[in-house]
């Protein structure tokens, strides 16, 4: 454990002790959210992000040690575990490092060179490896035996004794290996014959990028381009010439002195070389660094929906105000869905606004009537099909309606269809059709995005790159943690959070929070912390994790609705006896609580952090480090990309994030993408620095292609803009809430196809949006 703590630390840039704790805690059975927030005294500050590092590595390291210990055993069963193997295998540090290490010891099916070593040749191939001046034929001859019967079967056998020998040699794959790394290219080429089928991966038909430096977004578009079928993918030199050694097999040479001098066996030790690069040694690192590659950019495209997926969470809330949720539509109608201020659903219909009914007035009307009679203060719109005519409607009933005081927002409405057929969603409203769940998804997520987006499954949210491709169970791991931190960053209301928002909280799990509503039901809010003890199952420990994030609002003790954990209330108790104070004296005035020096409270268990944490929440009790509401205004009349003019100044919102840039939603059924060059005046490395999902941002309009629904946008307000483009003859291109085969922006490789000219073409090759 002490490595284990040791290496995490040197990775993290702390201390180990720090690192011990954290993973005592963690075996303890606490949650990262309730280490981060009520044991800072204990890790000495690590925070959320570090823990989930933390956490992560000590799973790798953990699995690395059982298969350490598994390789060590298998070994020593067989008889052959020297000293100093023992010790190379306890020095591994990865997993690909300790394989290479077993290779000789793996239990394998009889290989030819087995076979030719139980023949007896094994003497033949240690004589000529040793002496090449040898004549190998000659030497041959008296080594022929059943099953090897003349010295052309003696060689070959000995060939193959020397190749399975070279090629699980430790010590020339750890030399091997960080020289292919660098030197190795990931070249892709067109299947014959696929080349139609094969459209959206164009970029990928005659590609070669680094094997050291190729990004995770065109990493994965590579493979994805194989596993379909269009695409073969290799890991090699580039540029080779066939006809000369691979550079690889003088580093074999080299590892046992083999040289052409000229010597009787010299052409044949030199013939092992070849086979053992290309039979043994190529297929086998290929086929360790696609896997290696594959991890890598899994990581990569996780973090980055992580990300994504935290900055939609944590947008900004409307707040408690009743709500109309329209999820539009042409053919089946605009389908309505009012929830009162604490998200229940109140009325339901559906109108007909659009073609082919077109009944505009009646639908005003319908509209009308609904939100006079249930108060609606807000109207939220889904940006789906329909959606700019569905906003046209809305705004028409604003200016029409001016006495009902209504403000419309358009709404992702990401998720909303899975949710809609989910089992939860059918719990919840059971006698409800399913085509109107999504109209009230849509007016929660207005409300409060966090508490409805968390009954959905992240990856069903759309906010990340080649979801489906990336390893599932990291995914799942990696997004769960997400939504983990940020429900628990925000805290809940116990007496109204659905099964799905507790499930979330620190401590809890379905079982638990599910008993935790029914005794709700049973039994009417609860008015303190302390009921909760009562909830079956709802033990000390789980009470001990969950409790901080658990508020309760308007109950017996105020600070039931702070982030002030429970086990902390004797603090503030004794701060208000040294101050004369009572509990609505000292909550949200911030002048006496500046005036209290936290020094003066530290005792053996409650440090500087927790006391400082204690009266940052008695100065802001209850604060929501969620930002405050803004709804964006599209520019009136711009409904269609066809609307667009080179040269518009337009407010948009944010809807992904990628590392080659942003795509924002500019209100006409088509984000547009922001290059990474065009998000600031200044060099941008990574977008997520300057933007994030969620943000209200003012874009220029710099080129248009409407035939491939394509919109090349810049933050850079002073770009000049190029000239539009109006229509073209080529493939159609998805909208970009599927962008998942990135098309490269590499020097080192070229595309068989032409590379075409002009902004919108340069910046959809370097941003990877060539389907």
């Amino acid at each position: 454990m002490n490595l284990f703590s040791q290496k995490i630390a040197q990775e993290l840039a702390v201390k180990a002790e720090q690192v011990e704790a954290a993973i005592q805690l963690l075996d303890g059975g606490a949650t990262v959210p309730f280490i981060a927030r009520y044991r800072k005294e204990v890790t000495q500050g690590l925070d959320d992000t570090q823990l989930r590092f933390l956490e992560e590595r000590l799973l790798y390291l953990r699995e690395l040690e059982d298969r350490r210990q598994t390789i060590i055993n298998s070994v020593n069963e067989q008889g052959k575990l020297t000293p100093e193997l023992n010790a190379k295998l306890l020095a591994a540090e990865t997993k690909a490092i300790l394989e290479d290490l077993y290779l000789p010891y793996k239990p394998k099916k009889t290989t030819k060179g087995q076979m030719a070593i139980a023949a007896g040749l094994l003497p033949l191939a240690e004589q000529l490896l040793a002496n090449p001046s040898l004549n190998p034929q000659a030497t041959a001859e008296s080594f022929i035996c059943e099953g090897y019967a003349d010295s052309k079967a003696v060689l070959e056998g000995a060939k193959y004794i020397l190749m399975e020998r070279f090629a699980e040699d430790a010590e020339l794959l750890a030399k091997i290996r960080p020289y292919f790394y660098q030197q190795a290219h990931v070249i892709s080429k067109l299947v014959d014959g696929k080349e139609q089928e094969a459209a959206k991966f164009k970029d990928y038909f005659d590609f070669s990028e680094a094997l050291s430096t190729i990004p995770s977004h065109r990493a994965l578009a590579v493979f994805r381009g194989r596993n379909e079928g269009f695409l073969t993918v290799t890991v090699n030199l580039p540029n080779l010439d066939s006809t000369m050694p691979h550079p690889c097999e003088g580093v074999i040479a080299n590892q046992f002195d083999i040289r052409q001098q000229q010597r009787a066996a010299d052409n044949w030790l030199q013939e092992v070389v070849r086979w053992t690069w290309r039979i043994k040694l190529q297929p086998h690192l290929e086929s360790s660094f696609v896997t290696e590659l594959k991890n890598q950019a899994d990581g990569e495209a996780i973090h980055v929906f992580g990300q994504n997926l935290k900055n939609l969470l944590m947008a900004a809330p409307a707040g408690q105000r009743a709500t109309m949720g329209l999820d539009p539509g042409l053919r089946t109608g605009v389908k309505v869905a009012i929830v009162d201020k604490t998200g229940k659903l109140v009325a339901y219909t559906a109108i007909f606004p659009h073609q082919p009914k077109n009944e505009w007035h009646e639908s005003l009307a319908v509209l009308a009537k609904l939100c006079a009679q249930h108060q609606v203060e807000l109207i939220a719109i889904g940006n789906g099909t329909a959606s700019r005519e569905t906003d046209q409607l809305a705004a028409e009933l604003i200016k029409k309606h001016s006495e009902l005081k209504l403000t419309k927002i358009v709404v992702s409405e990401a998720g909303a269809s899975v949710y809609s057929a989910s089992a939860l969603a059918a719990e919840e409203f059971p006698d409800l059709d399913v085509s109107y769940r999504g109209a009230v998804s849509i007016a929660r997520r207005l409300q409060d995005p966090l508490a409805e987006l968390v009954k959905i499954e992240p990856k069903a949210i759309g906010v990340g790159q080649y979801q489906h491709d990336v390893n599932q169970p990291q995914l799942a791991r990696g997004l769960d943690a997400v939504v983990e931190d940020c429900v628990n960053a925000v805290g809940v209301d116990v007496n109204t959070a659905s099964v799905a928002l507790l499930t979330r909280i620190a401590g809890l799990n379905k079982t638990i929070a599910q008993n935790l509503v029914n005794f709700r039901n049973e039994h009417g809010a609860f008015a303190n912390r302390e009921n909760l003890k009562k909830v079956p199952r709802l033990g000390a420990k789980t009470f001990e994790q969950a409790a901080g994030f658990l508020r309760i609002l308007g109950g017996d003790n105020p600070l039931d609705s702070s982030s002030v954990h429970p086990e902390a209330y004797p603090v503030v108790e004794k701060i208000l006896r040294n101050k004369g104070l009572t509990m609505s004296d000292l909550m949200g005035n911030s002048e006496k609580v500046r005036s209290i020096k936290a020094q003066d409270y530290i005792d053996e268990r409650f440090g500087l952090p927790t006391i400082q944490d204690i009266l940052q929440e008695l100065e802001k009790p209850a604060r929501d480090p969620r930002p405050a509401f803004v709804a964006p205004q599209f520019m009136e009349g711009v409904t269609d990309i066809k609307d667009l003019v080179v040269g518009m100044v337009l407010e948009g919102v944010v809807t992904n994030v990628t590392n080659f840039g942003a795509f924002v939603d500019i209100g006409v059924h088509q984000d547009g993408l922001v290059h990474i060059s065009m998000l600031s005046e200044n060099f941008v490395k990574d977008p997520h620095a300057v933007v994030k999902a969620g943000d209200i941002v003012k874009v220029k309009v710099i080129e248009v292609d409407v035939a491939r629904k394509r919109i090349a946008l810049t933050r850079r307000l002073n770009d000049k803009a190029a000239a539009q483009t109006t229509s073209r003859a080529e493939p159609k291109v998805t909208n970009q809430r599927s962008f998942n085969s990135p098309a490269p922006s590499n020097t080192k490789g070229k595309s068989s196809t032409p590379a075409k000219s002009g902004t919108m073409a340069d910046l959809f090759a370097k941003a990877g949006m060539k389907k």
